[in-house]
């Protein structure tokens, strides 16, 4: 087989604000792979499928000395993230030619990697009646993000009110769902019409459109609230705090409000955590995973299977669109989970 292309996801420079494709994240071509020949050294080659763009990404395109929960981007490497690829070639006992994983992985066409466990890869049996992306969506770092934080910080009891901000995003969504078998009320704010019908289809009591109508209206009208899932942060998170109930619990899953802008989101009623002895809990997904991820499995995809869990996506196609789709979603702008699919099998 002659050498073909390599596209490649390349972070070019740190962003000022919003991410600019084709300044900050560039899409290159100017690699070439000769998939027969190139040494793997014991290593495995793999093709990449379908990658995952969330809005934590954001967070990576930082100076490499400043420390977070997860390493900055590579200034001109391949970016890395949650992705489904296939096994072109192995020279590894873990796994053969045809297998499929998924977890992190480079934002290219093909790569090389040592093993599966270094890499925080794991090979996975594909069910036909889901697609791949599923595994880099509900049934990825997105649903093992909401089923995990809830399991363990939650403390729901049927008959309470929980608020769930950005509701129809993937993680949100799956939140509303989980909510919702405990026996709450669920509320569920969103910015769009198609977002509001969709927290509804997922059984939220009440949905609503952020843009349209105030937050803290809506939480006074329909609260008070004894859980809150904040994906966003600022006055929204402000309107929880005076919304919520005495011992309320708050999961602090995600503040986009604050990822691309140096003066972030600043809070102004923290008080409320003292008068009304609330329980505050930041989390990272993956340092939950050794304890749910069992029950996880177990849980969640029999349940994406038969449909009972509902679940969107918003796919984009090649390699190309990665830059575009990364500043949708911090703009709130893709209308679903979004996945760039990047090759067929």
């Amino acid at each position: 087989m002659p050498e073909v292309t390599n596209g490649r996801v390349l972070f070019k420079s740190i962003p000022e604000g919003y991410p600019v494709p084709g300044e900050n994240i560039v899409y290159d071509t100017s690699e070439k792979i000769d998939l027969d020949n190139v040494p793997l050294n014991g290593g495995i080659l793999l093709k990449t499928l379908e990658v995952s763009v969330d809005p934590y990404m954001r967070g990576r395109m930082r100076d490499a000395s400043i420390e977070s929960y997860v390493d900055a981007f590579e200034l001109n490497e391949s970016i890395t993230g949650f992705g489904v690829a296939v096994i072109v070639r192995s020279e590894s006992s873990e796994v053969k030619e045809g297998d499929y994983v998924s977890g992190m992985i480079q934002y290219q066409n093909y790569s090389i990697v040592k093993d599966l466990k270094s890499t925080n890869l794991s090979k996975f049996v594909h069910s036909e009646k889901l697609p791949l992306s599923t595994y880099i969506g509900v049934l990825g770092m997105p649903g093992k993000t909401a089923f995990m934080a809830w399991k363990e910080y939650s403390k729901s009891k049927k008959g309470e009110t929980a608020f769930v901000s950005t509701g129809a995003g993937p993680v949100g969504s799956l939140v509303i769902q989980l909510a919702k078998m405990d026996g709450l009320k669920v509320i569920g704010s969103a910015g769009s019409a198609d977002k509001v019908q969709f927290m509804k289809e997922c059984g939220a009591d009440v949905a609503f459109n952020y843009k349209e109508e105030n937050v803290a209206d809506v939480l006074k009208r329909e609260g008070p609230i004894d859980i809150y899932w904040d994906n966003v942060g600022g006055e929204t998170l402000e309107a929880a705090l005076d919304a919520s109930r005495l011992n309320g619990r708050f999961i602090e899953c995600g503040m986009i409000s604050e990822y691309n802008s140096k003066e972030g989101a600043p809070i102004r009623n923290l008080y409320q955590t003292i008068a009304k002895s609330l329980s505050i809990h930041g989390f990272i997904q993956w340092r939950l995973e050794a304890k749910h991820n069992e029950d996880f499995y177990k849980t969640i995809p029999p349940l994406v299977a038969n449909g009972t869990i509902k679940h969107q996506e918003q796919v984009f196609h090649g390699l190309d669109k990665v830059g575009d789709v990364i500043l949708a979603v911090q703009k709130g702008e893709n209308t679903a989970k979004a996945v760039v699919h990047v090759a067929d099998e």
